[in-house]
This record gives structure tokens, sequence and C-alpha cells, in this order.
């Protein structure tokens, strides 16, 4: 009696285990159907496997599948069971990107939107609430918009010189990223928030902490969002939030905070969040007044707002929805042009000829405009972005 039982366990795990096994790879000869070349997946992981175990980033497991198809144009790799592509040819990338970008809109549908409401951004949405907001953002990131804020950009670049100045002066010893972190954290405060922060004087600010909060995030949190990379369908039962509760409160409040105050005062200010605002009253932003060939991403608009014709009603900016764009405003500008300008400056430090050149060209640039930072002078720093 008790052999066969013991039987029945074992071909019960058996059969459990081969199901299993058939279902995690029954996808691993989709590439190899379509003739495309791939990189060799493992089961249940896919591509991901060091991913998952937290011994590699994201970006570093994204890295080693394009290094591994460096003789291809594209190919194929695996999220979980998923078949994804990737494409690594200049010319196609363009082709979908720019001219066929109508026909590839979608990221991966997001899972977050219904648990933390500043999932609810361009970033995440898809389908055709995708397509609406898109065409309401994008003239909000024209030439004529950067240019009207650049004043607000050079306000805090003159902080931070002046932090830098009075440091040196004392002799201090800096981490030069966290100084850069609270210049970021400045600029996308003002731009995007309409708040002077002064992180460079105020290092601990709740804006900081928050903000913290988000790019450092919890064991729990890393190893949910690298889950979710594989397998999307676990977020539904967890049911974990993209952010914190208090982070969710904190930047939603202060949206909405800052948006009574400008209607109820009749506030105007050159930010990100004064478009927003328009948007909702509107439905439009205001047009600039002189065109640029800066503005060539809004070629392909057209497209995006003729296949939208027809459809049932226009989207509705809710303060929440002008949040949400606020926020992604923030997850996208912080630590990418944090860590860039700090690498940069790295970089400066240990090649002054090049330093020294990069100088020369912004002294030249300035004696050229007067001596003041405008967005032509900004155009003119050739060498500038050469170095960037």
């Amino acid at each position: 009696m008790e052999t066969e039982l013991s039987l029945s366990i074992i071909l019960s795990a058996t059969a459990v285990i081969v199901f299993l096994y058939l279902y995690f790879t029954s996808t691993f000869s989709y590439w190899e159907k379509r003739g495309v070349p791939f990189v060799k997946p493992l089961p249940v992981f896919g591509n991901f496997v060091d991913y998952i175990f937290l011994r590699t980033t994201s970006a570093e497991s994204f890295a080693k599948i394009y290094k591994k198809l460096e003789e291809h144009q594209f190919g194929g790799f695996y999220r979980g069971s998923t078949p994804n592509l990737i494409l690594r040819d200049p010319e196609i990338i363009k082709q979908i990107m720019v001219k066929d970008f109508n026909h590839f809109i979608d990221r991966n549908p997001s899972l977050f939107e219904k648990i933390s409401p500043l999932a609810c951004n361009l970033i995440s949405l898809t389908g055709n609430r995708w397509r609406k907001l898109r065409v309401k953002l994008t003239p909000t990131f024209t030439s004529g918009k950067m240019r009207m804020m650049l004043p607000t950009i050079v306000g805090c670049s003159q902080d931070l010189v002046l932090f830098l100045r009075e440091s040196a002066d004392d002799n201090h010893i800096l981490e030069i990223r966290n100084v850069v972190a609270n210049f970021t954290t400045d600029v996308i405060g003002s731009c995007a928030f309409g708040l002077d922060i002064n992180s460079m004087k105020n290092p601990d600010s709740e804006f900081r902490r928050m903000g913290n909060k988000v790019l450092q995030p919890t064991l729990l949190t890393v190893a949910l969002r690298s889950l979710v990379l594989i397998f999307r369908p676990i977020l539904k039962l967890v049911r974990h939030p993209l952010v914190s509760k208090d982070v969710n409160d904190f930047f939603l409040g202060m949206v909405k905070e800052t948006l009574s105050y400008r209607e109820k005062n009749k506030v105007v200010r050159n930010d990100f969040l004064q478009l927003l605002i328009q948007l909702k009253n509107k439905g439009k932003v205001d047009e600039d007044l002189v065109s640029s060939k800066d503005d060539s991403h809004l070629t392909n608009v057209d497209a995006v707002t003729s296949s939208n014709e027809g459809e049932d009603e226009p989207l509705e900016m809710t303060d929440t929805l002008l949040a949400a764009q606020c926020f992604v405003f923030f997850l996208a500008g912080f630590d990418t042009s944090s860590t860039t300008i700090s690498c940069c400056l790295h970089e400066l430090a240990v090649n002054p000829d090049i330093q020294e050149r990069l100088r020369k060209e912004v002294d030249k640039v300035l004696i050229r405009h007067g001596g003041k930072i405008t967005y032509e002078a900004l155009q003119d720093l050739k060498y500038m972005d050469s170095v960037v």
C-alpha cells in the first residue's frame, strides 16, 4: 500500500514537473519557426535569470542580449516564456519610431493603473487613451516651450554656482553626485511642479525624501518589479503599487494643492504645470509664436490624431491625470540627468585638456551672446554637445 502511495506521489510530481516544463517552454520555438535569430532562453526565466535573482540590473540584462545579437539587425529574446523582439539596426529603429510610429504605439500594458493613480501617465497607458494623451502632451515639448522654461533652469543653475563657490571658499570636500541630485531636484521641482524646492540649502526637504523613496525602493518592491518583468500576472495577485502610499499621496496632494492655488489666485508661471493647466482648461496648449526645425518630433502627431478621429469622447484632463504627468516628468528626468551630469563632471576632472577646451568654447559663446545664457547660446555649444 505504501509502495503504491509513494509511486502515485512520484508519478503526480513527475506529471506536474513535465506540465510546467512544457508550459514554460511551449513558446521557445516561436522565433526559430520564423527564421529570426534569438538568444537561447532558460525554462521559466527566459533570458533574465540573473535579473530575477537580483544579480544584474534590467539594463545590464538587456545589454547582454543586445551584444549577443551584434551580428544581426534584429533578434528575439524571451521574458519568461513571452517572446520579444529587439532591434539593432538604426534604419529599422528610425522606420518604427518615426515613419511607422502610428503602428507601434503600445508599450507593455500597464497593470499598475488601477493600483496607483500615478501610473496613469504617458509611459504606462496604451491604446486610445495613450493616443489622446500623446496628442495633447506633444505640443508641450516644443522648442518654444523649452525656451520658455529656460530662465527657471538658469535660476536653479545660479543657486548651484553660489553653493559651489561658498563650498570652495570653505575648502569643503563634496560628494558631487549629491550636489547634482539637489540641482536636478530644484530644476524638476520648479519646471514640473511649480515649486521652489531649494535643495541646495535644504537637501532634506520632503520633496527630496519622497523622490528618494521612488528611486530607492524597498527590497520587496525591487523583487516584485523583477518578477513582473517576467511574470506580469503576478501583480494582479499581489496588487503591490508602483510606489508606496505615502509617496503617491504626497505627489497627488502637492499637484492638486498647487493647481487649486493657481486657479484661485490667477497665478501664471512659465513651467510644465502651467501647460497642463492650459490643457485642462482649454483642451490644448497655446501655440508657439515661431516654429522651429527642432520640433521635428511633431511630424507624426497628425498620423496619431487622424487615427483617433471618430472614436469615443475626448480624454478628460483630471487633476489626477495631470499629477501623473508631473510625476513621470520627475521619474524620467531626475536620475538620468543627475547621473549624466555627474559622470560628465568626472570625465572633465580626469581630462583637463578637454575641460579647458570646453571652458574656452563656453567663454566665446557667452561673449557672442552678451554674457547671457539663452536658448540660442546653448544651441551654439557644439563641443558641449559632444562632451555630454
